[in-house]
C-alpha cells in the first residue's frame, strides 16, 4: 500500500538536491550550466567545480572551498553561501522528518531544532529586521517547492481539526481510524501537523500497514501523556516510543507552523513541511488537498479553514470544486453554525454537490468517495 509517490524525478531536472544527484549530473551531462544546486555540501567536490562549466548556475546554501567559489563566480554563476549560526537551513531541498525536528529530544524539547527555530523566530520577529524576514521567506519558499515535489501525483485528503482533542478520548480514536481508513484507500493524509485531531489522523495513516492491535495498543500508550502541556518532552517521547516499537509505518504529511509556538509538530507524519508564515501554510495545506477535506470539530482555526477552502470552491479558482465533509451535526449546526452558511453559499453552484455534513467520523470516507464522483 503506497500512499505517496516515491520522492524521485518529480522536481525540475535542473534542480540538484543531493550529492548523488550532483555526481550523476556531472558524469552524465558534463556540465552544470543553468542548474540549481540546493543545500548540497560541495567542500569535497572542488575538482569537479574547477573543471565543469557552471555558467548561469545558482548555488543556494552550498558549502564550498574558496577557490571553487571564486571559479564558479568567474563562470557567471550566482553563489548564495550558507548562512552561519541559524537553527534551520533556508535553502533546504527537502521537507523535514520527525527525527530531524526532534533531534536531541532526550535532552528535553528545548534542545530540539524545532524549539530552537521557534526561539529564533521569536527573537527576530520583534525587531523587524529585513534580513531575518527574507531568510524566513526563502525558507518557506524552499519548503513549498519540496512539498510540491513530494506530493506530485498524489491524491491528497486534508483532515482538519483542533489541537485541543486529547489523546485517550473517543474523538481522538475516531480521528485515528479515519486517517487509517483514508491511507488504506490509497489517499495521502495531510493535516496541520500539530497535536490533537491532527496528530490522531497522522497516527492513523502511520498505523495503516499494521494489524488492528497496533492502533489499539498505541492509543492506550499515548493516553498516558494526553496533552502537550505541561510537558512537550513527555508528549513527544510517547510518540517516538510507538515509532520505535512499530517502525516503518505508513506515510502522511503534516504542515505545521512556528507561528503558533505553543504547538509542537506531531511525530507521526512521515513528512513535515513546517512554515514560519501561517498564511502560507494554511493556504498551501488546503490548496494541496486535491481529493477533498474532512473537517472534524474544532474552534476558530477550523472555522477559518472551512471558509478558506470554500472560497476557491465557490469561485472555482482552482478548477473543479473539491469535496468538503463536515463531521458532527451538533457542532457545525448549533455550537458553531458554519454548515447553514456553507450550504447557503453553495446553493445553485457546482460546489453544492461537493459538500456534506455527517454525524459520525466513520461516515466521512464514504461521503468523500460519493462527493468525489
Amino acid at each position: 500500500m503506497q500512499t505517496m509517490p516515491a520522492h524521485a524525478a518529480h522536481h525540475d531536472d535542473r534542480e540538484i538536491e543531493t550529492l548523488e544527484e550532483f555526481d550523476a549530473t556531472v558524469s552524465a551531462r558534463g556540465t552544470l550550466a543553468g542548474h540549481r544546486v540546493q543545500a548540497v555540501d560541495l567542500t569535497d567536490r572542488t575538482r569537479e567545480l574547477l573543471t565543469t562549466d557552471t555558467a548561469g548556475a545558482v548555488f543556494l546554501g552550498c558549502a564550498m572551498r574558496e577557490e571553487a567559489a571564486a571559479k564558479v563566480r568567474a563562470d557567471g554563476a550566482l553563489v548564495f553561501p550558507p548562512v552561519p549560526d541559524l537553527p534551520f537551513d533556508p535553502y533546504r531541498g527537502h521537507v523535514y522528518s520527525p527525527d530531524e525536528l526532534f533531534e536531541s529530544l532526550p535532552d528535553g524539547y528545548e534542545a530540539t531544532p524545532d524549539a530552537q527555530a521557534y526561539a529564533w523566530f521569536q527573537r527576530t520577529k520583534a525587531d523587524r529586521d529585513i534580513y531575518a524576514s527574507m531568510l524566513r521567506a526563502v525558507h518557506d519558499d524552499s519548503v513549498s517547492d519540496a512539498l510540491d515535489e513530494l506530493l506530485s501525483g498524489a491524491r491528497v485528503v486534508g483532515v482538519m481539526g483542533g489541537h485541543a482533542m486529547a489523546r485517550g478520548t473517543q474523538e481522538y480514536a475516531g480521528a485515528a481510524r479515519l486517517g487509517r481508513e483514508l491511507a488504506r484507500a490509497g489517499f495521502t493524509v495531510a493535516t496541520g501537523g500539530g497535536p490533537g485531531a491532527m496528530e490522531a489522523a497522522n497516527l492513523g495513516a502511520y498505523a495503516a500497514p499494521f494489524g488492528e492491535e497496533m492502533l489499539s495498543e498505541s492509543l492506550e500508550l499515548l493516553a498516558k501523556a494526553p496533552r502537550f502541556t505541561p510537558s512537550i518532552t513527555q508528549w513527544a517521547t510517547a510518540a517516538f516510543e510507538i515509532r520505535t516499537r512499530w517502525p516503518q509505518g505508513g506515510r502522511s504529511v503534516g504542515i505545521p507552523t512556528w507561528f503558533y509556538g505553543h504547538e509542537p509538530p506531531n511525530a507521526f507524519a512521515s513528512h513535515i513541511a513546517k512554515y514560519f508564515a501561517n498564511a502560507t501554510r494554511e493556504d498551501g495545506l488546503l490548496a494541496r488537498s486535491n481529493a477533498g477535506v474532512v473537517f472534524l470539530p474544532g474552534a476558530a482555526g477550523t472555522v477559518q479553514e472551512i471558509f478558506d477552502n470554500a472560497t476557491p470552491n465557490y469561485y472555482e479558482s482552482r478548477g473543479e470544486p473539491t469535496p468538503m465533509v463536515l463531521v458532527n451535526r451538533a457542532h457545525w449546526t448549533e455550537k458553531l453554525p458554519t454548515w447553514p452558511l456553507l450550504r447557503s453559499l453553495a446553493k445553485g453552484r457546482s460546489m453544492e454537490a461537493r459538500i456534506a455534513l455527517v454525524e459520525r467520523i466513520e461516515e466521512a470516507p464514504e461521503a468523500l468517495k460519493r462527493l468525489g464522483g
